[in-house]
This record gives C-alpha cells, sequence and structure tokens, in this order.
C-alpha cells in the first residue's frame, strides 16, 4: 500500500508558484500542463493555495488552504470552482485516478474497467 495521502500538484496564489509531484513525471506532458493551467487558473481565480492529492483508496481530492488573514480569498468561489472543475474535467480526473490505482497501487486495470 502507498501512502495515506499522495499530493499529485499544488499552486500558491501566495508564491506564484506551480508544483508537480516527481512521481508523476511519467504522465503524457499534456496532461501535466492541463494538471498546471487547472491549478494555476484556480488559485488565481480564489487565491489560496490548491492542492490535489489522492487519498488511500485512490481517490482524487482537491485541498484548499489560505493564510488566515487572506481578506481576498473567496471561499464559497472556491467551492462553486471546485465543483465546475470536476464536472467539466471529469474524464482527466478519473482517467488521473485510474493512473493511481494501477501504477502506484497495484490494482489490476481490468477490473478497474469493468467498475464502470
Amino acid at each position: 500500500m502507498y501512502q495515506e495521502k499522495v499530493v499529485l500538484c499544488a499552486s500558491s496564489a501566495y508564491e506564484k508558484k506551480f508544483w508537480l509531484n516527481e512521481d508523476f513525471k511519467a504522465l503524457p506532458e499534456q496532461i501535466k500542463q492541463e494538471l498546471k493551467i487547472i491549478s494555476v487558473l484556480f488559485t488565481e481565480d480564489v487565491g489560496g493555495v490548491l492542492s490535489l492529492e489522492f487519498d488511500e483508496d485512490g481517490t482524487l481530492m482537491f485541498k484548499v488552504d489560505s493564510d488566515e488573514n487572506d481578506y481576498l480569498y473567496d471561499e464559497i468561489g472556491s467551492v462553486l470552482k471546485i465543483k465546475q472543475l470536476q464536472r467539466e474535467k471529469a474524464e482527466l480526473l478519473e482517467a488521473l485516478e485510474l493512473y493511481y490505482k494501477v501504477f502506484f497501487l497495484g490494482e489490476d486495470a481490468s477490473g478497474l474497467l469493468s467498475e464502470e
């Protein structure tokens, strides 16, 4: 079993930086660029720090943090933006979950594909 939580990528409105976990360097360049665009636009729009994390079951979660004194951070906008991304990028997010379950958790891909 892999770690409890594994961070795929993160973006910070405070540091104006994007970070991709080196464990995922084998992802296609187009997917890495899509993750960067999603993350950076999110933090530019609502502020804070966004990280995409896999839980111990391989579910990809959006985690948002903000500084306590950040009065420009849009908490409501953050929730709405996450729901929008989950809807619009569902295929990408599902593919990333499948990738993680197969290559990191060692699950059988044929079993995972038949569940859908």
